[in-house]
């Protein structure tokens, strides 16, 4: 080669890496912004509100504990009695239009244009989904549930061996189907909303543009702040409850005593893990965080199911998934009518107050962070494949995980004296590791691992709460991971002053203050759900076209989008000419 050629090849090769960096330094971030430029005086109110009313609230709770918990109690009393069909049908409504977004020509659709390709692998996928939307509550109940619903449940006929069945199916319709079809449905919302129109990852930019123009600006400020509200208060009580089952489990193993220290330092860990993780990012430190979960849930269920009663888990599966799939729609519809014919003294004279509509406004007051950091993570899905890997796959896997755990500690209580029922009526979050402690041979390890579950659980739901919480706080802006660390320590010092100076009654008030909470939301998310369909329906070429241009990668194609959302213009021009 001649020194001329040379010098050419090192010329085309500097020109390459020039127009590399080129493109790297101007690669646009996808989906382009088409959403509502918030007016100065709505960002300061959606920033100001809700820690004025939630550290109110906390006063409030601390200083008056008794006449709190007597207002929320009255307060569940009422949403029970007069509410229960709403719930119902609610959860009904989501099923129906999970079936038609799967089932129709939408579910064609791909979040994030026809070319976007999904970010993360299925399993890492299927993990980070599972792990924020149910791996701590199931934890908590898989076990509980069964126990407490065995001797008495409705619906479900005893068979010759009574109605221990009927608590297994109960809990597999509470945390099955039903409920990933409410968190389903919210997601889909913000998912086409954030990646097809180009708006900001809120609830207010997946709402309001059904409502009169004149209402909007309004109504976005106080569905952003229900949002925050319910995100925060959910958090931190999961937080105080996390911590009080993480300390049953050293209990179980270690035989250290649960006390105010130990929640202190269980909270200080678990907040540092998830500011690391916060800071490392999604595709690193909650993937990583997800897939040790369901590896680790995988090593717990396998044990139970091989050093178990395995004869009697695979047999009462069996049994257990046929009653369910018999008994779905009468549980889906049931009201518990004859309640309705006189006022309703407690919600505690409800077993739907104690059970499926507790759990349903549960599902409710969480969706904002399930589903936003679902919506988050799903870019490149189709609708059809969104909805069963956010329905069926986790199902299957609530099935299996309940009817395995929850046979064993049905097993394990008649073979012992209803022992395991006895230590679940004198704490809740010790039913699992009661169980796992009569398995033979692998018993100790199990209750370590299940231990280390509870913490990277609910590590992984506070990471994907974070990540969805600062999208309502800082949207259109993006936020760093100082200010998620800020508000990972803002939700650990709640949890901490909730714990601390109240204890366990004042958390369970707040909470359930918090599920209460979910009534007013519910009718956020049904307005939510009309949007969507009307947008999916009114979806022509020209509304194709646009979701095209929103995602599309090339740097020198300009798009403009009007300051209000409504429209945007989109053209391919050449970039302005170079004055050197």
């Amino acid at each position: 080669m001649s020194i001329n050629e040379a010098q050419r090849a090192t010329d085309g090769q500097s020109q390459k890496q020039s127009a590399a960096s080129t493109k790297e330094a101007t690669q646009v971030e996808l989906p382009r912004f088409m959403g509502r430029i918030i007016p100065p005086i709505d960002r300061l109110l959606i920033r100001t509100i809700p820690p004025v009313l939630i550290i109110s609230v906390i006063i409030w709770v601390l200083t008056n504990p008794e006449g709190a918990s007597a207002v929320i109690s009255t307060m569940r009393t009422y949403v029970t009695g007069n509410f229960t069909w709403l719930f119902v049908l609610y959860s009904v409504f989501a099923v129906v239009v999970c079936i038609w977004l799967a089932m129709s020509k939408v579910g064609r659709i791909r979040l994030g244009g026809p070319k976007a390709q999904p970010e993360h692998s299925k399993f890492a996928w299927y993990s980070m989904l599972f792990a924020c939307g149910q791996g701590i509550g199931l934890i908590f109940w898989s076990v509980a549930e069964p126990i407490m619903l065995r001797d008495e449940n409705p619906v479900i006929p005893p068979g010759p061996t009574g109605s221990a069945e009927g608590g297994i199916v109960w809990t597999y319709f509470h945390w099955g189907l039903t409920a990933w079809a409410m968190y389903c449905v919210v997601a889909v919302c913000l998912a086409y909303s954030h990646h097809n129109l180009g708006k900001t990852l809120t609830f207010r930019e997946a709402t309001v543009d059904i409502l009169p123009r004149w209402s909007q600006r309004g109504a976005g400020v106080i569905v952003e702040l229900l949002a925050i509200i319910a995100t925060v208060l959910g958090l931190a009580t999961s937080f105080g409850f996390a911590a009080l089952q993480f300390s049953s489990g050293i209990n179980s193993f270690l035989g250290l005593e649960s006390n105010s220290t130990m929640w202190l330092m269980v909270i200080a860990i678990f907040a540092g893990v998830t500011c690391i993780s916060a800071i490392v990012g999604i595709n690193k430190g909650m993937a990583r965080l997800s897939s040790l979960n369901s590896i680790l849930s995988i090593v717990l269920v396998g044990a139970a199911l091989i050093f178990g009663p395995t004869l009697y888990i695979i047999s009462n599966l069996s049994q257990t998934f046929g009653s369910f799939m018999a008994n779905f729609v009468n549980m889906s519809l049931w009201t518990d009518a004859p309640l309705t014919t006189g006022p309703l003294d407690s919600w505690q004279d409800s077993w739907n107050g104690w059970w499926t509509v507790f759990i349903w406004c549960w599902v409710i007051a969480f969706s904002p962070f399930v589903a936003g950091f679902i919506a988050r993570i799903s870019r490149g899905r189709t609708i059809r494949e969104f909805v069963l890997g956010v329905t069926v796959i986790p199902t299957l896997i609530v099935m299996i995980w309940v009817g395995i755990i929850g046979s064993a500690a049905i097993y394990y209580d008649d073979m012992n004296d209803r022992a395991i029922s006895d230590a679940v009526t004198a704490d809740t979050s010790a039913g699992l590791f009661a169980m796992l402690d009569y398995i033979p041979i692998v018993g100790t390890v199990l209750l370590v691992v299940a231990t280390i579950l509870v913490a990277t659980y609910y590590v992984t739901s506070l990471d994907s709460g974070i990540y969805a919480l600062s999208e309502f706080v800082s949207a259109p802006n993006k936020s760093g991971p100082v200010f998620r660390v800020v508000l990972v320590l803002s939700i650990a010092t709640v949890a901490t002053v909730l714990l601390t100076l109240g204890g366990t009654a004042v958390v369970d008030t707040v909470q359930t203050g918090t599920i209460i909470g979910a009534f007013p939301f519910s009718f956020v998310i049904i307005l939510m759900i009309v949007n969507l369909i009307r947008r999916l329906i009114k979806r022509d070429k020209a509304i194709r076209q646009l979701e095209k241009d929103i995602n599309n990668p090339d740097p020198n194609f300009m798009f403009v989008a009007e300051p209000d959302g409504s429209d945007a213009i989109a053209s391919k021009e050449e970039p302005p000419a170079s004055n050197t």
